[in-house]
Order: structure tokens, then sequence, then C-alpha cells
């Protein structure tokens, strides 16, 4: 079984993106990031077999890459592990991407049904960080819950099969030779927000976010784990 872009509006393959259509997601992450190149941009995409995007009025606001793969851990396992992502600021308060990315992954988790399904998420920002706790039960590294040494163990073997020496183990961060980091106010910590017990959590994870380091946290993507909001998108 394989899933359409028409099944699910805002999720296309990758292979069915036309060049302006690059051309407009490039822009979009340049715009918001520094250390982007075209290369790096497009290696990235080559990777992947996914895109979630979100669109107004047909000007894209945002977007997300994924790559779906079938693994062998311990068990057989599929993964999915999240590439270039971006919302606009003047689309921030939307839950559009959200709806739209939750459906797109609990579609094509449903391609594979025989077989567990984790989401492999990189993140150098507080905003995409939250995304967890917002719409999952269950997901680590997470604030005074120790992680399951079975899900140590499968964090270390998909992130160090997809990301090498790039990551460490130790500290659970993926650091690139060539980070990407938002630009200007971007990347500025707005006040109050160390008062969200989730926001202090990954700044503490992760000293080194500005920098473009990157903290590698994993979840199952099954509906027992949506919490109350993250069921909300989908029945949306």
């Amino acid at each position: 079984m394989t899933p359409t872009q028409q099944e699910i509006p805002g999720l296309r393959p990758r292979d069915a993106l036309s060049g302006s259509q690059r051309d407009e997601m490039f822009a979009l992450l340049d715009r918001h990031f520094e250390g982007v190149s075209r290369d790096q941009f497009e290696r990235d995409l080559a990777e992947k077999n996914w895109v979630v995007e979100i669109r107004s009025e047909g000007r894209l606001l945002g977007f997300s890459t994924l790559l779906v793969s079938e693994e062998f851990c311990d068990f057989p396992l599929t993964a999915i592990y999240s590439g270039d992502t971006i919302v606009a600021p003047e689309a921030w308060g939307s839950p559009a991407l959200a709806r739209i990315w939750i459906a797109a992954v609990n579609h094509l988790r449903a391609t594979f049904p025989d077989r567990p399904c984790y989401w492999l998420l990189l993140t150098s920002g507080f905003r995409t960080y939250r995304f967890l706790p917002v719409f999952w039960r269950e997901f680590f590294p997470r604030h005074r819950t120790p992680m399951p040494q079975a899900t140590r163990r499968l964090l270390a073997q998909l992130a160090l099969a997809r990301y090498g020496d790039c990551y460490d183990a130790a500290t659970g961060l993926v650091r690139f030779p060539r980070p990407q980091r938002l630009r200007g106010r971007l990347g500025v910590l707005p006040e109050g927000r160390t008062e969200d017990k989730n926001v202090a959590y990954f700044l503490a994870k992760n000293p080194g976010h500005a920098r473009g380091d990157e903290l590698a946290c994993i979840t199952e993507i099954s509906e027992a784990n949506l919490t109350p909001a993250g069921r909300r998108m989908v029945a949306r």
C-alpha cells in the first residue's frame, strides 16, 4: 500500500515536488535560518520521501520533511525521521501544521500496521520540543521521567544508525558540522517561557541550542499515545 498526496491534504511525496516548490521551500528555510545552503537543503531533501506542508491562499507558510523507513533494532519497526522543519512566525499560533502532521504520520503508520512506529525528532528549538508534550503522552527525554532502558537503547540505535558520529549518546545531542541556527530575534527566548517546565527542561538538556545543537527525542506513533489535544487533531 502506498499513501498518496490526495489522501491527506498537505502530505506529498518528495518525488512529486516541482522545481518551483523546492525553490519555495528553500527560500522559506533560508529566511529563518542561518547556515542554510542550497546544496545542504537538497541533500537533506533527497534523503526524505515525504513532505508535510501548510499553505494559506497558495502561499507556503511551513513544512517538514520526513523519512519513513522500515528498520530492525531489537524488533522490526517503522521509523519516521524528521528533517528540515520551519513554520513562518505569522503561523506560530495556528495548529495547522500539527493537525496535518499528525494526520500524515498516522496515515503513513497505517501502511505498516503489523509493526510499531516510532518518531525520531531532532530539535534545536523549544517550540518544536513542545510539540511532544502537547500531543503525545509518552515521549523521551522529558521532565522528571526516567527513560526506560529499552527506550534508551532504541533511541541510541536509531540515532547512531542515522547520524553516526554526530550523535553523542552520553548527552543525547546531535551536532552537525554545519548546523542551522534561527536568525536574529527568532532565536531569542521570550520572557517568561522558562516558567514552562517543558521549556526549562529542554534548555537544560540542550544548552547549545542557540549554536544549532539538536536534542534527539523519541515517541511512539499510536492512537493510544495521543493526548486529548492530539486526539482532537486527529478528529479534525
